[in-house]
């Protein structure tokens, strides 16, 4: 059972002691996302609207945080899970429905994560293919 938040992200470095050209590059970042129930398995919730970042402020300081490197510029791609992963979610969810204040799962997910939910081999999602 694994899953991935993942951003397209710009990154901008500029070191003290040598020269970089472009010091700016983009690429794909992969957080891995917390197994449902889970410390942290809300971040979607937290973090997302709609398929898009909710707070772009606050998302790039936490990818600069967690990358390291100053991140300029995020924007949400998808959740890409596996199918164990997905009916975890959707189980957790709906445990407590009124935590979203929706009338269904389909409805949560698609309030957080709009249709940016696509569903992968483990093997895809954990870099072993």
């Amino acid at each position: 059972m694994q899953a991935n938040y993942v951003f397209r992200v710009t990154i901008r470095i500029d070191p003290s002691e040598v020269r970089l050209d472009p010091n700016t590059f983009e690429t794909i970042c992969r957080l891995p996302a917390a197994t449902p129930g889970a410390d942290g398995w809300l971040f979607f919730q937290h973090n997302l609207w709609r398929g898009d970042v909710a707070d772009a402020d606050h998302m790039r300081a936490l990818l600069t945080d967690t990358l390291g490197a100053e991140v300029i510029e995020a924007s949400f791609s998808e959740l890409e899970t596996d199918a164990a992963y997905r009916a975890a979610l959707e189980s957790e969810i709906e445990t407590d429905l009124s935590r979203f204040n929706a009338d269904s799962v389909e409805a949560v997910l698609h309030q957080h994560l709009g249709s940016s939910i696509h569903i992968r081999g483990s093997e895809a999602i954990s870099g072993d293919e």
